[in-house]
């Protein structure tokens, strides 16, 4: 299955869900997709969506995927790759209303040049991203968090 994930804050992505819908409608992707579509108002007809999912749900959907598609929102981003998931980032674009800017352009060229996450600036591209991240191997994720913690100890022992 392929899970598609598209945030929750108050920002449409109907370009992702029409693409996909079509997509899927065509026969390019045959595989399962279902969908946390947020506040998209666009109805998918070509695969299940929901509007939102509670956090356990949420997890379950991107165990049983075999890919994550999703905006370039750090938090989906981040989970999806600790799971070992392999993740298309199609950022959104305040050109299209999708966002107040194009932030998350930049977050995508950012996970990719990680080697995290295979990055997607168009939906023309979304085909060939399926085939590209189903043959590729990703960095593991590693996170700082630790390091920093012993830091900030570190400096409170220090000037206590």
């Amino acid at each position: 299955m392929i899970f598609v994930s598209l945030g929750s804050q108050k920002f449409q992505f109907n370009r992702l869900l029409i693409a996909l819908d079509e997509l899927t409608e065509n026969g390019t992707i045959k595989e399962e997709i279902f969908a946390q579509v947020g506040y998209s108002d666009y109805v998918p007809k070509h695969y299940r969506f929901t509007k939102f999912l509670n956090p356990d749900e949420f997890s379950a959907a991107i165990e049983e995927a075999s890919v994550i598609i999703t905006h370039a929102g750090t938090g989906v981003i981040i989970k999806s790759v600790k799971m070992g998931k392999k993740v298309i980032v199609v950022p959104r674009k305040g050109q299209y209303g999708e966002h107040v800017d194009d932030h998350q352009v930049q977050i995508a060229e950012m996970f990719s040049n990680l080697g995290y996450i295979c990055a997607c600036e168009d939906c023309s591209q979304i085909p060939e991203k399926l085939e590209e991240v189903r043959n590729l191997s990703f960095a593991p994720y590693i996170s700082n968090t630790e390091r920093y913690i012993t830091e900030i100890d570190k400096y409170i022992q220090l000037n206590v």
